[in-house]
């Protein structure tokens, strides 16, 4: 770990201190700090850019209640990591309610980015197989189970280490890899017939 980071760990822990100790003025620093990630995280899960600024509020919300629990067995953003995440999650069920099509998760996102990648030559048989391809991501991974789905997005779409994802988890280390080696096995076992019968070399 970098000097940076254990300082940045440090002040911190300091900070949390002083919050747990009645000084309030002292989590406006944290937000301050972690807001632009919190909100570009959110983003990725929430569609809106509006909502989303309003669910980065809430994850502070929360944090900040949920602070005197807060006992420093991991970093300070990993534990708003886990809130972050769940709030968006809770959010996306809620908005899938009343908007069962108005929905985007971190896969969808980064796939539809990937796609666009992909599509170079436009003629309409590659932007077909194009098309097919991310609708057969999609489908692997939603298909995944959860803590599956879960620590696959978190090594390559947030890029975590395996360490922070399974502090993230609350699991071992080896069962991160675990995870993470099936969950590629699955998408792979789903790409492989359409790339090979799709001519996409």
């Amino acid at each position: 770990m970098s000097s940076y980071l254990k300082n940045s760990d440090h002040l911190d822990q300091e900070l949390v201190l002083r919050v747990q100790r009645g000084d309030k003025s002292a989590f406006d620093f944290l937000v301050l700090k972690y807001q632009h990630k919190i909100i570009q995280l959110v983003n990725r899960y929430v569609k809106d850019s509006s909502e989303a600024q309003d669910v980065a509020q809430e994850v502070f919300i929360k944090a900040y209640r949920a602070i005197s629990s807060f006992r420093g067995d991991a970093a300070f953003y990993t534990w708003l990591y886990r809130i972050a995440i769940n709030t968006a999650k809770n959010d996306l069920v809620a908005r899938s309610r009343r908007h069962s099509n108005d929905q985007i998760d971190i896969q969808n996102a980064q796939v539809v980015e990937h796609a666009l990648q992909l599509q170079n030559n436009d003629t309409p048989e590659t932007e077909l197989l194009n098309q097919e391809i991310v609708a057969t991501i999609k489908k692997a991974i939603d298909d995944l189970p959860e803590d599956m789905r879960v620590a696959i997005t978190l090594c390559e779409f947030e890029g975590l280490s395996y360490e922070a994802i399974a502090q993230t988890m609350n699991c071992p280390v080896g069962t991160v890899r675990s995870r993470i080696f099936r969950a590629r096995e699955a998408i792979d076992h789903q790409l492989t017939p359409l790339l090979t019968h799709g001519d996409f070399r």
